[in-house]
C-alpha cells in the first residue's frame, strides 16, 4: 500500500526565514518550481493516486495543485482539513527566526521550533490572527482551535484524523498523497516510523520533496525513501535545520 507525504514548496515566509504557522502565505517563485518538480519526480517514479489530502493553507493547496498539474492528475479528488494545518506558532508568527534566536538564544528557538511538548508564546484571544475569527474556520468550534501548539498538540489533532479518515482509505486499497506542512507531516512520521520525542526533534523535512512509504496491512512501514537526488535532499534538510540559527 502506498502513502506519499509532500511538504509544501518554499513559501514567501520560508524565504524570509519567518515563523509562519497558520498564517496563510503564498508560495515563493522557487516554491512553485519545487512543487512542479515534486510532480515530475512522482510521475517519473510511476506513482499514481486515488485520493489526495491537504490542509486549509494555500501554500500546501497550491503545492498539491501544481504537482498534480505536472502529473496530469488535476481531476483527482482532494479532501481538505484544518487538522492537517501546520503547527500553530502563536505569537511567534511573522517573526524572523534568526532575529528571534539572537534575542532569545538559539537553544530557546530550537525548543520552540522542534521540541515535543513545549508550545511557543500563545496569541491573545483578541488578536486578529486568532483562527476563531477567520472565515476559513467558521464551521469549527472555537474551543477546538489553538492559539499556540507544541508538536505534541499537533500530533493530538493530526493522528486521530489519520486513523479515522485517511487510514481506512489506505486499507481499502486507495493510493494516498498528503500535501501538508513540516510539523503536521512530522506528526505522521513520528507514528509511521515509531520515532521517539527525542528523535523527532532532529527530523527536518525538506520542502517540495515527496517521501514515499510502502505499508503493510497493519500499517507497518516496509520501506520509506525520499524521491530525487540524495545530495539535494540533504542540502534542503540542512537548510531547514539552519533556520533557527542567529547567524542566518
Amino acid at each position: 500500500m502506498k502513502l506519499v507525504l509532500l511538504r509544501h514548496g518554499e513559501s514567501e515566509w520560508n524565504l524570509e526565514n519567518r515563523f509562519t504557522g497558520w498564517t496563510d502565505v503564498e508560495l515563493s517563485d522557487n516554491g512553485r518550481k519545487e512543487a512542479a518538480e515534486a510532480g515530475r519526480l512522482m510521475h517519473d517514479a510511476g506513482l499514481d493516486f486515488d485520493t489526495c489530502f491537504t490542509s486549509y493553507l494555500k501554500r500546501a493547496i497550491h503545492t498539491l495543485n501544481l504537482a498534480l498539474e505536472v502529473m496530469d492528475r488535476e481531476w483527482l479528488p482532494v479532501e481538505k482539513s484544518w487538522k492537517l494545518n501546520e503547527r500553530h506558532y502563536g505569537a511567534l508568527q511573522g517573526l524572523n527566526k534568526a532575529e528571534t534566536a539572537a534575542k532569545f538564544g538559539e537553544e530557546q528557538v530550537h525548543v520552540w521550533r522542534c521540541s515535543f511538548d513545549v508550545p511557543p508564546p500563545a496569541l491573545d484571544a483578541s488578536d486578529e490572527r486568532n483562527p476563531a475569527t477567520l472565515a476559513a474556520y467558521r464551521g469549527v468550534p472555537a474551543t477546538e482551535l489553538p492559539l499556540a501548539e507544541s508538536l505534541k498538540d499537533t500530533i493530538d489533532r493530526v493522528i486521530p484524523y489519520y486513523h479515522q479518515v485517511i487510514w481506512p482509505r489506505i486499507i481499502a486499497g486507495e493510493r494516498i498523497l498528503i500535501a501538508a506542512h513540516g510539523n503536521s507531516l512530522r506528526a505522521l512520521m513520528m507514528v509511521l516510523e515509531n520515532l521517539s520525542p527525542e528523535q523527532i526533534m532532529d527530523v527536518n523535512l525538506p520542502t517540495g520533496i515527496p517521501r514515499v512509504y510502502d505499508l503493510s496491512g497493519d500499517g507497518t512501514v516496509l520501506h520509506q525513501a525520499y524521491l530525487g537526488n540524495a545530495d539535494a535532499v540533504a542540502q534542503k534538510m540542512q537548510k531547514v535545520a539552519n533556520q533557527g540559527k542567529a547567524n542566518q
